[in-house]
């Protein structure tokens, strides 16, 4: 059995560590900031003749045509659908990401729709790197990782973590029942407050989901404008 010593010794090297790690994720925020990105999050099992395929592909390209970044775990499924749909947007100035996930026992490979590729061993370390990248998240249907994402981001949206962002549930009947039971029993039962779901905006189409996604851009880039004057100022 390890000392208590040695535990208290790599405890303290570990948290060492992740200071570390949080002052350079800090400074990449910094010199990443200057692209508005969208994150899609989907089910990786769903195959080019769904509908629901189809559906991401189209909106990651009229984000594209934005000229908005597209960041997705990178793997098959709604991830590829989103990749793909970016690099056919009409403007080439819209990048495709892939954060994707080292997985033994699945083996799942990233899609070949990816200009940028970001790998990871542990889900903490690639769900704070989605957040790190995206200024909104996009979340289409999906299985228990698609459920892991979309409640990640909105607690860090509930406690303040990260600023405060429209979450965009894609397919309204979809959710509808999961949105129900969470108003039913974790609402009524005081577990969540009714201001929780203000976060939460489910849209069918991708025209919807533009009409929430345009604002957040519009106030970004007026953001960016003043701190360039204020660094101009300066």
């Amino acid at each position: 059995m390890a000392s208590p010593e040695a535990v208290l010794q790599l405890r303290s090297e570990l948290s060492q560590a992740l200071d570390r790690y949080l002052e350079l994720e800090s400074r990449l925020r910094e010199l990443e900031a200057d692209d508005f990105r969208v994150c899609i999050f989907g089910s990786a099992r769903l195959r080019p003749g769904h509908r629901t395929y189809q559906t991401v592909r189209e909106l990651a390209r009229m984000l594209g045509d934005l000229g908005i970044d597209v960041v997705t775990g990178g793997g098959p499924g709604l991830m590829e659908a989103a990749n793909q749909g970016v690099q056919a947007a009409r403007r080439s100035d819209a990048s495709s990401f892939g954060v994707t996930i080292d997985l033994p026992l699945l083996r799942e490979r990233a899609n070949r729709h990816l200009d940028i590729k970001s790998e990871h061993r542990r889900f903490s370390s690639r769900l704070d790197e989605f957040m790190r990248l995206s200024e909104l998240v996009i979340v289409a249907p999906g299985g228990i990782g698609t459920l892991l994402e979309l409640v990640y981001v909105w607690q860090l949206v509930q406690v303040r973590m990260i600023p405060p962002r429209p979450l965009i549930l894609l397919g309204e009947e979809y959710w509808r029942g999961l949105l129900a039971w969470m108003r039913q029993q974790m609402l009524a039962g005081g577990f969540v407050g009714a201001r929780d779901f203000d976060w939460i905006q489910c849209v069918e189409t991708p025209d919807d989901a533009l009409k929430l996604v345009k604002p957040v851009l519009e106030a970004w880039v007026a953001a960016q404008e003043e701190r360039k004057e204020g660094r101009d100022a300066d």
